[in-house]
């Protein structure tokens, strides 16, 4: 999918006398559909008075009774998301028009303040998009002015960046990226493959920035994507650290890979003792992307990368076990992140820390009972071998204090109770900083990709309490997902730290089964919110 702009210096359709001129602009480029957002307004004044000036009044008037003819039929709709597409007729081509048709997508009534908030952008975009690529179109010149809710400029980013990521996973194809695994039927790519953002002098700037970033973010949601769809056959410990190294040759990130030996020689006997039962060697990856000054505090990114979950000893069920190789998508979205931020130059210090390996049952696998010192020094009993995520995250967590990073952030498919509390419509954010939870939750907010905050009490620590180590590494079937992160908060009392829980969004089931590319637009949001 490709994407780019074009700025028509004169296209005002705020403006009653720039009117005419701006559409005639519009319309005279070549294009296979131009896309406009019209409001309930708009089909008001094109049917109640000849004389009043509209979007849709004028744009009436050029295409020669068009738009008048699609309300009379119908077709014109007042409420929001619907889309009416009008095609090029002899008239069009003689008014000098080079557009093949028209797609209007309604806004609603743009009195409300629902109709203006990103929720109902979302739903706009996503019809219109959905239309583009139920036909021939290849290519469309989509006029942002058109869709700025509220025409105020400071939505404009986060409107084009979220189009990009809509449109984006829209045209994601497992099989096209990755051809090797359908060798008898392989995906057909969307013929909808070219999307120009169309501005004004007024949003330049701002529409350029936003279409860069919004095409890194999805170059890292596709990687995240592709790492989380690879059988854990391909997509092995091994297999991440070569991807992650890949990308040093593609960006200016600096990649190092260490290898068991280097991870013994640091001490993490927790992540030690996940990897013992495969005879799949762990790697331990750091990502670092030097954006900002020298000596500028990183932020940190942290991501669980099991490649596969069996649960070890204390065994997985075997229903739905083989959705378990996305258990490395904290991993995949961290290495994803980092690769869009090294694509956009991001001016600031970033760093990604992925520990990964596999959770296999064996003869020399970890035991229910048994005893491992992580590298902050504190004792761990495992209770259950299924909780092995934390145990990996707990040594990465302490790892990373030697940066003196500014935050903190770690990103793991962790806990099924985590699903049941939230579902699959937000991630599980967790955090005893009011900063970074109002952050995070604003990147939310902005890239839809939402976070729901839920509790650190010191209470829930009493549930992890043991008689023979320092600490449990279960606390029980209550409140699963909020003890998982309270174990993570006992390696993480020396920065700022957040633990972001996207076991229920990272992955869709089902006939639609496949990585989701969450929460890469989360973090790039909030990074790029980062002073």
């Amino acid at each position: 999918m490709q994407f780019s702009t074009k700025i028509f210096s004169q296209a005002d359709i705020n403006n009653p006398k720039q009117l005419k001129a701006s559409l005639l602009s519009l319309l005279a480029h070549p294009s296979d559909c131009l896309v406009l957002a019209y409001s309930k307004a708009d089909v008001d004044a094109l049917a109640g008075s000849k004389t009043k000036i509209g979007l849709l009044t004028e744009l009436d008037r050029l295409l020669g009774g068009s738009v008048t003819h699609a309300n009379l039929v119908g077709d014109l709709d007042v409420q929001q998301a619907c889309v009416c597409t009008l095609r090029a007729e002899k008239s069009w081509t003689a008014a000098g028009i080079k557009t093949k048709r028209v797609l209007l997508v309604c806004l609603g009534d743009m009195k409300s303040a629902d109709a203006r908030s990103l929720t109902a952008f979302s739903k706009i975009a996503r019809a219109a998009l959905k239309h583009l690529s139920n036909g021939s179109i290849q290519n469309a010149l989509w006029f942002i002015p058109s869709f700025s809710l509220g025409h105020r400029s400071e939505f404009i980013a986060e409107e084009v960046r979220l189009t990009i990521q809509y449109a984006g996973d829209q045209a994601y194809r497992f099989g096209v990226r990755q051809p090797a695994m359908k060798f008898k039927a392989k995906d057909k790519p969307d013929t909808f493959n070219h999307l120009i953002f169309a501005g004004n002098d007024n949003c330049a700037k701002e529409l350029k920035a936003a279409v860069a970033e919004g095409m890194a973010i999805v170059e890292g949601m596709n990687l995240t994507k592709d790492l989380g769809n690879l059988p854990p056959n391909i997509c092995t410990p091994t297999y991440l650290g070569k991807a992650a190294q890949g990308l040093s040759k593609k960006t200016a990130l600096k990649v190092e890979v260490m290898g068991r030996k280097q991870i013994e020689a640091l001490g993490m006997g927790s992540f030690l003792s996940v990897a013992q039962g495969s005879s799949t060697p762990p790697q331990f990856i750091v990502m670092r992307h030097q954006g900002g000054k020298v000596g500028e505090a990183p932020i940190v990114l942290v991501g669980k990368g099991i490649t596969f979950d069996t649960g070890g000893i204390s065994l997985k069920p075997g229903e739905a076990m083989d959705e378990m190789k996305y258990d490395m998508c904290g991993a995949a979205s961290v290495i994803g992140t980092m690769y869009a931020v090294a694509l956009m130059r991001l001016k600031k210090n970033v760093i990604g820390v992925v520990p990964t390996c596999e959770n296999m049952p064996s003869g020399q696998a970890t035991r229910p009972g048994d005893i491992v010192k992580s590298m902050s020094g504190q004792t761990i009993e495992i209770l259950n071998t299924d909780a092995e995520g934390r145990l990996i995250l707990c040594d990465a967590l302490t790892y990373v204090e030697r940066f003196k990073p500014k935050a903190v952030i770690d990103v793991a498919t962790l806990t099924g109770a985590c699903v049941i509390a939230l579902g699959h419509v937000h991630s599980g954010l967790f955090s005893d900083d009011e900063g970074l939870v109002n952050a995070l939750t604003r990147a939310g907010h902005a890239s839809l990709d939402t976070v729901w905050r839920l509790p650190l009490d010191a209470a829930y620590h009493e549930q992890l309490k043991s008689n023979f180590a320092d600490v449990a590494n279960i606390g029980g079937r209550p409140a699963g997902s909020v003890t998982a992160a309270c174990f993570l908060s006992r390696f993480t009392e020396k920065y700022k730290w957040a633990h972001l829980d996207i076991a229920g969004t990272a992955w869709k089931s089902g006939a639609a089964k496949g990585a989701t590319g969450r929460p890469v637009p989360l973090l790039v949001n909030y990074l790029l919110e980062q002073k």
